[in-house]
């Protein structure tokens, strides 16, 4: 492909060179290049692609996109300069790839919390509607048949234009995928046009030195997004819901519990049954109809009407979304794992104060007998979680058995002792029990009638990480293999 015709979004100065350069292969990886190939500096937080810069001339790169000046680059070698080269990324690789995304309609789901389960939700009703859809997510990217794991909430631009280059070409006609913060400040999703937009909740998350400067900056990363979508879907119950809605550029779908809801949820109940919690509402205004969902919670009232809103925008019928919503079930999202019609056993995400308080509340409306919560902590991360996520489950679960997580680098007893300091300035019980699958035999073998278990922290994670090294942990076996155990 000629440079040329990569170049078309975005303004740049050709410094030396010829834009009739004939190109092999684009990365941002000095690793990666190919001969005849386009390097793209890119400076990111461990380091920078400009110091990089010959090294890819040395692997065959004939193209150098960069932000800042590089000395010594040969002559013969083209060299483009732009005022943000991971912009100019993600626009050329969306030509490189032949813009994907104009052969698919692209759903992009951004919020704080409800992303991974609503883009589930979404998928499972548009297939069960006949459509193709791929889906982009923290958990995994689906093309088809195949199944990738993920590394990034939303991939690197070129990764993410390979991606649904891919999914064009198994047959889709449409994708569902988280849209991060860092994604969307990061541009990741430059170059492209969102078929729906939508906008979940925001909550004070990922601010820090590496992230977001402060909540001003997440939420305005957050409403990037509605400034490249057709259309939006947005939650207005959300107190930053005004914000969102004065910095779109396109045709909006309100949801909520609130009157002027485009989309108005009322008359919820919670539903209990044989170990199984979930909930019923009605939803009137555009769409009117009655739902029942298998996950609990008012939270899932909210991920399902965001569901229904975006079906809804492809003509999907009232009995399809009823049917789809009825069965939906998301790996590591309050995830129940059917073993006893006497207690009711669930895995999630939650992995900081706010996710486990949110969870624990929620679950105590089912009123338990007991409200157990197993978790730990993360290592190598901020000791202020371990000593919030102590006094939550304190404050709200009836035991709490303090286990292991990620310790990475870090001694896991050191972990367990901060989350002990965050628990005693509680009333609450507890037990510890380091060992993880220990910690997990202990609280099925002694359930009791009534109670909701929730295994907290490892969701969808099927490992363990422990001093640089993933050992093979997934929850739902080492469940299997208590049950299996009790059953001999």
């Amino acid at each position: 492909m000629k440079l040329e015709n990569l170049l078309k979004k975005f303004a740049f100065n050709c410094i030396q060179g010829s834009l009739g350069t004939e190109i092999n292969g684009v990365t941002s990886d000095s690793r990666e290049v190919v001969v005849n190939g386009l390097f793209v500096c890119i400076k990111g937080a461990v380091s920078d692609g400009h110091n990089y810069a010959l090294k890819a001339v040395e692997k065959g790169a004939c193209t150098i996109v960069l932000e800042d000046d590089v000395e010594n680059i040969p002559e013969n070698i083209t060299v483009i300069k732009v005022n943000d080269s991971r912009y100019a990324l993600a626009c050329i690789a969306a030509e490189f790839f032949g813009n994907p995304a104009e052969k698919l309609k692209v759903i992009g789901i951004t919020g704080t919390k409800g992303k991974t389960t609503t883009t589930y939700l979404v998928k499972s009703i548009l297939e069960n509607a006949g459509h193709k859809c791929g889906l982009i997510g923290t958990i995994e990217i689906i093309i088809g048949d195949k199944v990738i794991k993920a590394h990034n909430t939303t991939p690197e631009s070129y990764v993410l234009q390979r991606y649904l280059s891919e999914m064009a070409d198994a047959g889709c006609d449409c994708v569902v995928m988280e849209v991060s913060s860092q994604g969307l400040m990061l541009h990741r999703t430059a170059g492209f046009t969102f078929e729906i937009g939508i906008f979940t909740n925001i909550e004070p998350d990922h601010i820090g030195p590496h992230e977001h400067k402060d909540f001003d900056d997440y939420l305005h990363c957050k409403s990037l997004l509605f400034r490249q979508c057709r259309h939006a879907i947005i939650n207005t119950d959300d107190k930053n819901a005004d914000y969102i809605i004065n910095h779109t550029d396109c045709d909006i779908v309100t949801y909520g519990f609130g009157e002027n809801a485009d989309l108005r949820a009322s008359d919820m109940k919670l539903m209990k049954n044989n170990g199984s919690l979930g909930v019923s509402y009605t939803v009137s205004g555009k769409v009117n109809m009655n739902v029942e969902i298998n996950l609990p919670g008012k939270f899932s009232v909210y991920n399902s009407l965001t569901a229904i809103a975006i079906c809804k925008q492809f003509g999907i019928d009232n009995s399809s979304i009823q049917k789809a919503l009825r069965y939906a079930k998301v790996k590591g999202r309050i995830e129940m794992i059917d073993i006893s019609d006497d207690f009711t056993l669930m895995i999630d995400y939650a992995h900081n104060a706010m996710a486990l308080k949110s969870l624990l509340s929620t679950i105590r409306d089912y009123k338990p007998e007991r409200l157990v919560c197993l978790f730990g902590c993360g290592g190598d991360r901020s000791r202020e979680r371990r000593f919030s996520m102590g006094e939550v489950s304190g404050k709200l679960a009836d035991l709490s058995v303090i286990t292991s997580d990620n310790p990475r680098t870090e001694e896991p007893q050191a972990i367990i002792n901060d989350i002990l300091t965050g628990i005693k300035k509680t009333t609450g019980k507890y037990v510890e029990i380091p060992d993880r699958r220990k910690a997990i035999e202990w609280v099925i073998n002694n359930a009791q009638k009534g109670d909701i278990i929730i295994l907290a922290g490892k969701g969808h994670e099927d490992y363990q990480e422990i001093n640089g090294v993933k050992y093979p942990l997934d929850e739902r076996d080492v469940i299997a293999e208590v049950v299996a155990g009790i059953k001999q």
